[in-house]
């Protein structure tokens, strides 16, 4: 005795899909032709088109708003990245300065400079400084030139009179300097 694969039992929902499917289908082969099945299906296609219209105005509008929300966040995440140092400079803001000397008072703001670079630092915030290194146009202004000492100085920059800043690799200013030239 053998035994015979017997077919496994279809799904009730899958067989009304089906069903649907081909009664679709089969009306949708006897209206073509007639002008009634051309203008059911006018209306069927100019439903689809005004659904898929409406469907992506709303994608259009909540992928705008989802991109202003997030420049919020960023802004946000920035800001509060910064809020130890301005404390700070509001308590130093607040000392009597009868109780302080000079060296005290630049003391505390090169900390609280370093605080705030440090905070922006982790943001991809960079402080240019190209004091020493190679004139780049992309990232520095040259004000002037020198001359050079020699020819291995040509193009080398010699002074920083601002420096630069980058955030994420995009120049927000660029550094303004004086660049050595050699005068053959």
């Amino acid at each position: 005795m053998t035994d015979t694969p017997s077919d496994p039992p279809m799904d009730p929902m899958a067989s009304l899909i089906e069903e649907a499917v081909r009664a679709d289908a089969e009306a949708h082969a006897a209206m073509q032709g007639t002008p009634e099945g051309t203008q059911r299906e006018l209306e069927l296609l100019k439903d689809q088109h005004l659904r898929l219209a409406a469907e992506f105005d709303n994608f259009r509008r909540r992928a705008a708003r989802e991109r202003q929300e997030a420049g919020w966040r960023a802004q946000g995440d920035l800001v509060r990245s910064c809020l130890d140092a301005l404390d700070d400079l509001a308590r130093f803001a607040g000392v009597s300065p009868d109780t302080v000397d000079a060296r005290t008072v630049i003391n505390g703001i090169q900390l609280v400079e370093r605080k705030l670079q440090k905070a922006l630092g982790g943001h991809g915030f960079e402080v240019v400084d190209p004091t020493g290194a190679p004139f780049d146009p992309a990232r520095h202004e040259a004000v002037s030139t020198t001359p050079a000492a020699s020819a291995e100085e040509d193009g080398v920059v010699a002074v920083c009179f601002q420096a630069g800043y980058v955030i994420n690799g995009v120049v927000l200013r660029p550094a303004r300097v004086i660049v050595k030239q050699w005068a053959s």
